[in-house]
């Protein structure tokens, strides 16, 4: 090892810090806007489904304990997508502000690996926050304390799958075709993503439980969902945490390596 790269290191990382604060503060000044954004359709989701249906007696009190912790999966890996993806697509194109960092010294991929960082940080906080907005709109909240260790792993993980997806999405979508390619997209990823049902619950509807399966969503939904409500019938933990391991791992090569050839493009 030579004196040259010993001397880089602590650059790189003095960099990547510097760039991760930045976003952090960033994020942290404009709360209220990200607020907004992260929490508002949830917060609608979660009262249309909770306590209006409830109202009308189309659903069952129980329903909206086994609702939340899906709103939860749903918006923390929504957060980490869109994070990651809306910004890349405006970097790599119009604004060019991906050049700006690129210039950091620090190598390129860690510039991909600082968005999906922030991503999963964005998108810790905002299922922090769907916890006391759900309890304000339910009355009350699940909560298990055992399940914690539980519930920190499935959103951590499935945050990172979520940024994983954002920034392989991020750097393969032109900005011409982002309508399209995310109304085809995230409207699927929503609805087969176990967030409003659990899995078990579709034995009856076999393809669907299937088409259910392939969606990475479905695992951090029934992650937090055994964590919060375990007397609700679930996917093994175990078998959660491994296969959002798995995508988190595929879909952040895939990711890293696209903005790898974006950049030196």
């Amino acid at each position: 090892m030579t004196t040259l790269d010993t001397e880089a290191r602590p650059s790189a990382a003095k960099a990547f810090r510097a760039i991760l604060w930045r976003d952090v503060f960033v994020t942290g000044k404009e709360f209220w806007v990200f607020l907004a954004q992260v929490a508002l359709q949830p917060l609608f989701m979660l009262f249309v489904f909770a306590k209006v249906l409830n109202a009308g007696g189309y659903v069952t009190d129980s329903y909206a304990h086994l609702l939340l912790p899906g709103i939860v999966a749903l918006t923390a890996f929504l957060t980490a997508l869109q994070t990651v993806s809306f910004p890349l697509i405006m970097e790599f194109s119009f604004t060019r502000e991906i050049e700006d960092r690129l210039l950091a010294p620090l190598p390129t991929y860690l510039v991909a690996v600082e968005k999906l960082l922030l991503a999963i940080i964005r998108a810790l906080a905002s299922a922090v926050v769907m916890f006391p907005i759900g309890a304000l709109v339910l009355g009350s909240a699940p909560w298990h304390s055992d399940g914690v260790p539980l519930l920190i792993a499935s959103l951590v993980l499935g945050s990172w799958v979520g940024a994983g997806i954002g920034l392989a999405l991020g750097t393969m979508v032109p900005p011409s075709k982002i309508s399209v390619i995310f109304a085809v997209i995230l409207t699927p990823l929503m609805f087969t993503g176990a967030t409003q049902y659990p899995w078990q619950s579709l034995d009856s509807m076999r393809w669907f439980q299937v088409v259910t399966a392939l969606n990475p969503l479905t695992y951090l939904s029934e992650g937090v969902r055994a964590a919060v409500v375990p007397e609700v019938p679930h996917i093994p933990a175990w078998i959660c945490l491994l296969v959002l391991v798995a995508s988190g791992a595929i879909f952040t090569a895939i990711g890293v390596r696209g903005f790898m050839r974006r950049a030196i493009n």
